[in-house]
Parts: C-alpha cells; sequence; structure tokens
C-alpha cells in the first residue's frame, strides 16, 4: 500500500538542526532533477519578481527569502515540516510507533521541489507550489510528470495506492499501475453532496491515519471501500480518471480533535 500526499502551503520552520543532505533522501536517482530545482528556486527567489513569480503575498517575504539558502537551513522529517489541515488531521506525532513506521514506510508527499519525499526524509521548509512556471524549467507538474512517472512506477509494482492528492498535484504523476484509488470527499448540504475543501483536506489526513493504523493492508480497491465503510459512509466509482472512493458526511459533521 502508497499513500500520496500533497504537501501543505505551510511549512514549520525550525531553528536548530543540521541542513539537509540531498544523498540521504528517497528515490536518489531523482538528485539531479532535485539540483535543478533547487538552483532555480534560489535564483528566482533572488529577483525582485519573485514574489509574482511565485505567486504568493508580501507576507510570505521570509519565506521566499529563506528560498535561497535552503542548502544552509535548519532540516527535520518532513511529517515535521509540513503542516496544516490534512497534516494535523493524521497526527504523526501522537501515532503508536508500528503505526508510525508504517507511515514511514507507505506515505510519500509529492512535492515541486523534491519530487517525491518520504515522511522520514530531512527536509528545510521551502516555498514552492507544482502549479509554478519555474524558469528555465517551464511549469514544475509537466516537468515532474517525465521525471518521477518511471521512477515511481517502478517502486509501487502493483501496489494499491491510495491518493489523495490535490489537482494541482496530480499533474506531477499519474499511477500506471491500474491499482490506484482516489480520495474525494463530499458533504450533505441540504440533502445534496458538495464538495466542501477544508473537510475534504481534515477527512483525507483521517484516512491517512487510519490506513496506517491498520494491521492488514488493502491491496485491492474493494478491500479498502470495506475497510474504510467500517468508518465512513463510502462508494466506490469509476470514471475517465480512474477509480475514486468518495466519502460522504453527513450535515451535522464536526472536526474531531486526534487524540
Amino acid at each position: 500500500m502508497l499513500i500520496l500526499l500533497p504537501p501543505s502551503e505551510g511549512k514549520t520552520a525550525h531553528t536548530q538542526g543540521a541542513p539537509f543532505e540531498l544523498e540521504t533522501l528517497s528515490f536518489p536517482e531523482l538528485n539531479d532533477d532535485r539540483h535543478q530545482v533547487i538552483d532555480s528556486l534560489a535564483q528566482v527567489s533572488a529577483r525582485e519578481d519573485a514574489m509574482e513569480v511565485l505567486g504568493v503575498g508580501a507576507s510570505l517575504a521570509n519565506e521566499v527569502a529563506r528560498n535561497i539558502s535552503l542548502h544552509t537551513e535548519p532540516a527535520a522529517r518532513a511529517h515535521d515540516i509540513y503542516s496544516g489541515v490534512l497534516f494535523e488531521a493524521l497526527n504523526y506525532a501522537s501515532l503508536d510507533k508500528p503505526a508510525k513506521l508504517r507511515a514511514d514506510q507507505s506515505i510519500l508527499v509529492i512535492s515541486a521541489l523534491w519530487g517525491a519525499v518520504r515522511f522520514d526524509d530531512r527536509i528545510p521548509p521551502y516555498r514552492l507550489s507544482m502549479s509554478t512556471k519555474l524558469e528555465p524549467l517551464g511549469r514544475l507538474g509537466s516537468w515532474w510528470k517525465k521525471r518521477l512517472t518511471p521512477v515511481l512506477d517502478e517502486m509501487a509494482g502493483n501496489q494499491l495506492i491510495i491518493d489523495t492528492r490535490s489537482s494541482t498535484y496530480t499533474a506531477a504523476y499519474k499511477p500506471s499501475n491500474g491499482n490506484s484509488v482516489a480520495v474525494n470527499v463530499f458533504q450533505l448540504r441540504n440533502g445534496v453532496p458538495k464538495v466542501v475543501s477544508h473537510f475534504a483536506k481534515h477527512t483525507r489526513g483521517e484516512v491517512a491515519r487510519f490506513l496506517v493504523q491498520q494491521e492488514v493492508e488493502p491491496k485491492t480497491a474493494t478491500e479498502l471501500l470495506e475497510l474504510i465503510q467500517s468508518k465512513w459512509e463510502a462508494t466506490l466509482v469509476d470514471d475517465k480518471k480512474g477509480q475514486a472512493l468518495n466519502i460522504l458526511l453527513p450535515e451535522d459533521h464536526q472536526f474531531t480533535t486526534t487524540k
């Protein structure tokens, strides 16, 4: 089982810790590509129009400036760097040891900077979206797709892939093994299923947490559906993009605190 996550826009900076070491990251065959993105990002981030190119506001100037010196910034495990609704719902720190091990082995974060990283990879915080057109590389979703596809397809084999990414990040990699399931989340509003983005992110984080807590991994979409239905109302559908697991939240759904 593999669980694909999007990165969070926000990252948690650390004041102490050694810088990242590229050669220690998962998927070392991507390191030459990572070098190119890191160098291009540093050059763009030093420009006067950096905020415009990276699509961020003035309040994030310090984060953009950090892009210039990623090689010297304190690094931490990816699960400590990525924050936001999905990662808060997953709440890695509160998992027991076996679940943490399963998370480290099964979760991949698809990243505009790194291509893909595992939860126990050490990285610094950065500011870069997959939708960015980064000179001279071009649109990063398309740029990474050519490079990620052969690497991740070989690694995945015929494993079940549970895809919780947003459309921005699905552009960078589409699993080819025919055994992948996207996770969609809807909430009833006046009796009609509606997409509610903050509930969707939170629920996808809960799904990832729930899956790494299971001692037996699902191997097929049907097994995944049966497991998810033990906690949520869900259906399995086929569309033009492939298989999707549609989770339906009730009208009175509220966030719950993970403990």
